[in-house]
């Protein structure tokens, strides 16, 4: 618990199970009430390492439902446990456990809903690994989808995210994609509601078994972040109704 909020970590995994133990040691459990396990139907043994790591909330899709479906459920398990604040963290150790403790107590004290641990806040991204086209590609976009929606992120792509569950119980996620662009629809229902988010220097590990996506589907999300910046911007001038905004 934190300040009497209950804590949830969310795990959205896909081929984790290498990496899904050194995750879940580091978590900081005197803060953290509970851990969900989302395993979407991975191909390795990533269920089994969870329950003998005895995580209590294990659930595994039949089928893949990729990064956006995975979400979805973790979000849905989360708040069905009673979480008031949810952190979702990748178990495949490209983020580290350690900066929970300073993102939960930037929503626990009432001072962000949403906060967000940000790789290239500093130099950490390059300095971790980060293959410099992914870097150039981040940069470009985040400048562009800051003009488009007049915001002011250092990064719209980071996997490390908080949410109050005020935020969670105000988006309708149903329609949201169940691929990557998942993130950077939540972020644009997040700005439309009027919730602000705070972001953390985060380090990040870039290494064989963190996960990532290829050029080609990489090209595909660069282009989705586009579309979803204008479609806000066109949306938030009354040119048009986006139905994941209103």
């Amino acid at each position: 618990m934190y300040n009497n909020q209950k804590v949830v970590v969310v795990l959205p995994a896909y081929n984790a199970a290498l990496t899904l133990e050194q995750t879940y040691r580091e978590i900081p459990f005197p803060l953290v009430d509970e851990v969900v396990l989302v395993d979407d139907a991975s191909r390795d043994q990533t269920t089994l390492v969870g329950q003998r790591l005895g995580i209590r909330h294990i659930i595994r899709h039949p089928q893949n439902r990729g990064y956006g479906g995975n979400q979805k459920t973790c979000y849905a398990k989360a708040l069905e446990l009673g979480a008031d604040i949810v952190v979702m963290l990748h178990p495949d150790y490209q983020y580290t456990p350690k900066l929970l403790t300073a993102m939960v107590s930037i929503i626990g004290n009432g001072l962000y809903p949403v906060v967000f641990g940000s790789r290239i806040l500093g130099k950490g991204a390059l300095k971790g690994g980060m293959p410099l086209y992914k870097y150039v590609a981040n940069r470009f976009l985040t400048f562009t989808q800051n003009l488009l929606m007049n915001q002011k992120l250092s990064e719209y792509h980071t996997g490390y995210r908080a949410f109050s569950a005020e935020v969670l119980r105000s988006l309708d996620l149903t329609h949201n994609s169940d691929d990557f662009i998942f993130d950077n629809e939540m972020i644009a229902q997040i700005f439309y509601k009027g919730y602000q988010i705070a972001e953390v220097t985060c380090p990040t590990k870039y290494f064989d078994e963190a996960s990532s996506i290829n050029f080609s589907r990489s090209l595909k999300y660069g282009l989705g972040v586009l579309k979803v910046s204008w479609l806000y911007m066109l949306t938030k001038a009354g040119v048009i109704k986006w139905r994941l905004l209103t």
